[in-house]
């Protein structure tokens, strides 16, 4: 047993060859286009948010309307606001966002994602807040399909005695 060959090095150098040794997991590689900016898609109950990023000083943009012009409502507005928050980066990218389909929440919550994806692709070295807050999972819950004699998904019609 004293033979036995106890790591790639040593192979190499019973085989006469020079050892390659890759990395297990390989560094991941920023995706960006010939413009700088970072594109992902975004989904959450019906709606699908098409959202690029890049550098720039925070301006949010969604339908070609300013952010607070198209949500409305606060609480929406800090759902966009979560993933730059985590991050860390709030103020340093500018938000180009198309959103179709579903209600407001839906769509903050499709943009939300988007922007979640898309600053990982941009700076890879974000993912580990981003995904420990749980940003790049794809909340899958969607609304259940009516059943025939049912009044909704799962509610019967009233009951009458007489």
């Amino acid at each position: 047993m004293t033979d036995q060959i106890n790591s790639l090095e040593e192979l190499s150098a019973v085989a006469g060859e020079t050892a390659v040794v890759a990395d297990v997991a390989a560094p991941r590689e920023p995706v960006r286009d010939e413009l700088g900016r970072s594109y992902a898609t975004g989904k959450r109950k019906d709606a699908v948010a098409r959202v690029w990023i890049k550098p720039g000083s925070g301006k949010v943009e969604v339908n070609g309307k300013p952010m607070n012009e198209y949500f409305a409502r606060p609480v929406l507005q800090m759902i966009l606001a979560q993933p730059f928050s985590v991050a860390g980066v709030e103020g340093e990218f500018d938000v180009y966002a198309t959103v179709k389909g579903g209600g407001l929440s839906g769509q903050a919550g499709a943009v939300k994602h988007g922007i979640s994806k898309a600053l990982q692709l941009y700076e890879p070295s974000l993912r580990g807040a981003l995904k420990a807050a749980g940003f790049l999972t794809r909340d899958s819950r969607v609304v259940e399909r009516k059943k025939f004699g049912k009044r909704k998904a799962r509610r019967s019609f009233q009951f009458s005695k007489r």
